[in-house]
């Protein structure tokens, strides 16, 4: 079962941060269709956030079709973001984990590497679409 953990200097909403972290573990396979995410009760007593907050991102996984709650029952995976590529134990990730590993040798803290990360990725993907876009229109990239 899955543990949420509430980042208050975040400055992310907690309900955002227990959707994240729920897309995170379906995306990884630490959770699969079927499994069942804590009761708002004990995600209040592990994070002490306002259940109202829980029950805002439950709501808002299930609009997403991710989740199907049931009253009284509890709230249930319906389906999963995960890939093959993204599991843990896939070349990819140990490829990741050796850099992360060469950046923490290198004395870069948690929040350069994260930044270095995103940055890299926001590229990344800003010349994906730039040039899915110039294919589209038929202009050369």
């Amino acid at each position: 079962m899955i543990e949420y953990r509430i980042d208050r200097r975040s400055g992310v909403a907690p309900y955002m941060q227990i959707v994240q972290q729920t897309r995170q573990a379906l995306r990884m396979g630490r959770l699969g269709v079927g499994d069942k995410l804590p009761t708002a009760r004990e995600v209040v007593a592990a994070t002490a956030i306002n259940p109202n907050t829980v029950l805002k991102a439950y709501r808002e996984l299930e609009h997403e079709g991710l989740i199907d709650s049931r009253a009284g029952v509890g709230a249930f995976v319906r389906r999963t973001l995960g890939r093959l590529e993204s599991s843990l134990e896939s070349p990819l990730a140990t490829d990741l984990r050796s850099w992360v590993m060469q950046a923490r040798e290198s004395e870069l803290e948690r929040p350069d590497i994260e930044a270095l990360v995103k940055a890299v990725i926001d590229l990344e993907f800003e010349c994906s679409t730039s040039t899915e876009a110039n294919a589209t229109e038929g202009t050369p990239s």
